[in-house]
C-alpha cells in the first residue's frame, strides 16, 4: 500500500504538529502503543487530528509489537493499519481480518520522523515534502 511519509506521534499535541505543514502524512504511533497507551486512545487523538486539520490527507498505522490481542480489540473498533511483529500469535489471521476491513498488517512499522527527537520539529517540513516516489510529494 502506497502512503505518505509516517512520522510518530506521542500524542494530540505531536499529531497537531505533523499535521501543521498541511502535507499527506502517515501519523504512527510510538512502538508497542497499542499495549500502553491502547486502541481507544489511538483512534481518539487520530479522530481529533483530523478533525482539527480536515484539509491534511491522514493515514494512522498503530504499533502494536507482538500483542495479537491488542491488535484484534483495534481491528473490533475500527482501527484497521496495524503494526504486528511478524512472529505473533495469530498474524495471519489478524492480517486476514484487517485485509477484509480494508486495512494492512505491516510486520514493522515503516521508517519514520520520530518527533520525540528533538531535532525533528526543524526535519518536519522536509521530510513530508521530500519525492517519496510513491505519487506523494
Amino acid at each position: 500500500m502506497l502512503r505518505p511519509p509516517a512520522v510518530v506521534i506521542h500524542g494530540l499535541p505531536d499529531a497537531r504538529t505533523a499535521l501543521a505543514p498541511g502535507f499527506p502524512v502517515t501519523l504512527l504511533s510510538a512502538s508497542g502503543a497499542a499495549l500502553f497507551g491502547g486502541c481507544l486512545w489511538w483512534r481518539e487523538v487520530v479522530a481529533r487530528a483530523r478533525a482539527e486539520s480536515p484539509g491534511v490527507a491522514v493515514h494512522d498505522v498503530l504499533d502494536c509489537a507482538d500483542a495479537s490481542g491488542q491488535a484484534m480489540a483495534a481491528l473490533r473498533i475500527g482501527v484497521v493499519h496495524l503494526v504486528l511483529w511478524q512472529e505473533a500469535p495469530g498474524w495471519d489471521a489478524v492480517a486476514a481480518i484487517a485485509r477484509s476491513q480494508g486495512g494492512e498488517v505491516l510486520a514493522e512499522p515503516p521508517p519514520a520522523l520520530d518527533l520525540a527527537d528533538s531535532r525533528a520539529g526543524r526535519r518536519l517540513r522536509d521530510w513530508l515534502g521530500r519525492d517519496t516516489g510513491n505519487g506523494v510529494a
